[in-house]
């Protein structure tokens, strides 16, 4: 999209803060108007975030008009809604590149502009970061304002509360802006919301407290009386906050050490920056409380957050997402019509996911055994243990999470299920290049954290067939097990009827000479490719742990060479798992690995990231020959 000045005068004069902190004050409702009409039409034809962006445009704009940023620090949880700020931090020009390799990053990203703090992508850290910056500016005496945004259900993540609990010990002067939406991804789940959502849906409170603050500003003060009472202002006041905290959740906060403000209304931009005016100077923790609307100003994207959360290039002024029909389902798809599937004949299977129901390929189960589907919030830690809870009780959990989140649960993954070596399946998605969201989301790490905790099983199908059949391997079997799979679409195979395959069973599928390639996942179509073209063996593992030693023995009496395959980090990978088993049986052998480097990951679609990396068929044809002419 070419930026047109005419269309959007006061965006263009507003490309850094100090440019924006010039229009006045009555304008800035205009200046709204703008970008979010910019956002909209420019998310639209480069595809991203959308939803979240559009509900904070107002605080964007009314926190770089009261902060010196970037001197001062603003912090984004999680990033979703960072388009404004990106915008309005001196990339207006570059967002049409965003989430694309070599574009300007979907989140807030420290190596791209001095104005993002902090490099994020998980939710829920913006406080425990702000809180060290506080801690920081105190000691180094900089008078740098904090200030941090938490909203898209991350507030619901222990996190968040264990950061406002040792702020309110230590008390640095920060600030932490509640963006209170009612969604994460999904819809909030979990009691703090609920309480929310209940007591803050009409006006009823601010109409009490408003009407309360009236009559204490005509009340006498008695305090000189000369009968000995208390002030009466002294007495209404704490039975304002008594009545106030069974009404709002201040008393929470409060009971954290922070002073709360709000609700207050997140679309009324010169009521926004005069609240943090008024909070910039104060001492100690602040909490802002502001209620906003997911998507707002674009009424498809209102109706529907989830689907609009975050999008594909799509017509603006029809207000519809493409209905692109793919000839074959997503991985998800496939483990949601699985579960289905089992949960039908076994009442003992339960489902699990820390906030992630659409993604995961959930929705079906959750409408259709709605009392066996667990949305826990973004709580990653707590779905795993609660998941162990279940298992104890003799239930079968299956708890569905991306790999990059489940990375937040390696403590309860080792100590609460594999240690007491709990029936917990963990279906695993987004295993491997996930794409466009870079560094943070990719799936580049499972196979090697969980590789070297004993007790638990790893699978790794490479089609949709295979992920079946090892779901239901995993189900069944009496310990903890992971099955992992990728993003994206399957090959279209026949799906085969449901049974446990046999655990630590590998499959060949060619047999040829010299080379042998051995697979793990869904790159065997590109191996496929190259193992015709090189007449080699290929043979798909299936198992991570427990490997096939017997088939590897069988491979070292007549190849010269053994190629391990997998998209996650060679390093600890399942090519690790071959090359320590060869060396432990005092076994030599040429062998190549071919997977992730040690880099993370950047933004970009999943086949250009392949290629890029040589994970492609051209790519792993080339690192086969190189290799096998310097045996």
């Amino acid at each position: 999209m070419v930026f047109d000045p005419n269309k959007y005068p006061l965006l263009a004069n507003a490309k850094y803060p100090d440019a924006l902190k010039k229009i006045p004050i009555d304008s800035l409702n205009q200046l709204s108007d703008e970008l979010r009409d910019f956002l909209l039409h420019s998310v639209s034809r480069s595809s991203g975030h959308f939803a979240s962006g559009l509900g904070v445009v107002e605080l964007t704009i009314a926190l770089h008009y009261v902060y010196n940023t970037p001197y001062d620090y603003l912090i984004w949880d999680v990033g979703h809604q960072a388009y404004p700020h990106k915008i309005l931090t001196g990339r207006l020009d570059k967002i049409s590149s965003i989430r694309k390799k070599e574009g300007i990053h979907p989140f807030p990203w420290r190596e791209e502009s001095e104005y993002d703090v902090l490099s994020v992508g998980h939710s829920s850290t913006s406080i425990s970061a702000a809180v060290g910056l506080a801690i920081a500016s105190r000691k180094l005496n900089t008078n740098k304002k904090t200030v941090c945004v938490i909203g898209d259900g991350a507030i619901t993540a222990g996190m968040a509360f264990e950061a406002m609990n040792h702020a309110g010990d230590i008390k640095p002067d920060m600030l932490v802006i509640l963006n209170d939406n009612e969604m994460s991804i999904s819809e909030n789940v979990g009691a703090l919301n609920n309480h929310l959502a209940k007591l803050l849906s009409g006006d009823l409170y601010s109409r009490l407290r408003e009407s309360g603050k009236k009559v204490l500003d005509t009340l006498p003060d008695l305090s000189d009386s000369p009968v000995p009472l208390p002030p009466l202002k002294h007495i209404i006041k704490k039975t304002e906050e008594h009545v106030k905290g069974m009404v709002v959740p201040s008393a929470l906060f409060e009971e954290l050490g922070f002073h709360y403000t709000g609700p207050i209304d997140g679309h009324n931009v010169e009521l926004l920056v005069s609240t943090l005016r008024s909070l910039k100077e104060k001492k100690g923790p602040q909490l802002l409380h502001i209620m906003t609307k997911k998507g707002k100003g674009y009424a498809p994207a209102e109706n529907d957050p989830i689907r609009f959360h975050a999008v594909p290039q799509f017509n603006p002024y029809e207000g519809l997402l493409p209905k692109t029909k793919p000839k074959t389902k997503t991985y998800s798809e496939i483990f949601g019509d699985w579960l289905c599937e089992v949960a039908e004949k076994d009442k003992s299977i339960m489902a699990i996911t820390p906030a992630m129901r659409e993604g995961s390929g959930l929705v079906r189960f959750s409408e259709q055994f709605k009392d066996r589907y667990f949305d826990v919030a973004i709580a990653e830690q707590h779905s795993v243990t609660f998941a162990a809870g279940l298992a104890i009780a003799g239930l079968k959990p299956v708890v569905a999470i991306y790999s990059t989140f489940l990375q937040r649960a390696y403590d309860q993954v080792i100590h609460d299920v594999a240690i007491q070596n709990l029936p917990v399946l963990f279906a695993i998605d987004r295993g491997g290049i996930v794409g466009s969201d870079g560094q943070t989301h990719q799936g580049a790490f499972d196979l090697s954290f969980l590789r070297c905790i004993p007790n638990i099983v790893i699978m790794t199908p490479s089609d949709e067939n295979e992920c079946r059949l090892l779901l239901q391997t995993g189900l069944y079997h009496n310990g903890p097990a992971a099955v992992r799979y990728p993003r994206g679409n399957g090959l279209g195979v026949e799906l085969a009827p449901l049974a446990p395959l046999e655990i630590g069973k590998a499959n060949k599928i060619r047999s040829g000479k010299k080379i042998a390639i051995l697979n793990f996942g869904t790159l065997k179509s590109q191996a496929m490719v190259v193992a015709d073209k090189l007449d080699a063996t290929l043979v798909d593992m299936r198992f991570v742990k427990p490997l096939d030693e017997s088939c590897i023995i069988d491979l070292l009496n007549d190849h010269l060479l053994l190629v391990t395959l997998e998209e996650n980090a060679i390093a600890g990978g399942a090519g690790s798992a071959v090359s320590e088993f060869l060396h432990s049986q005092n076994f030599h052998t040429s062998i190549l690995h071919i997977g992730l480097t040690d880099d993370f990951v950047p933004p970009g679609e999943q086949d250009e990231i392949r290629q890029m990396l040589g994970l492609d068929a051209k790519g792993i044809e080339l690192k086969i020959v190189a290799a096998f002419n310097a045996l």
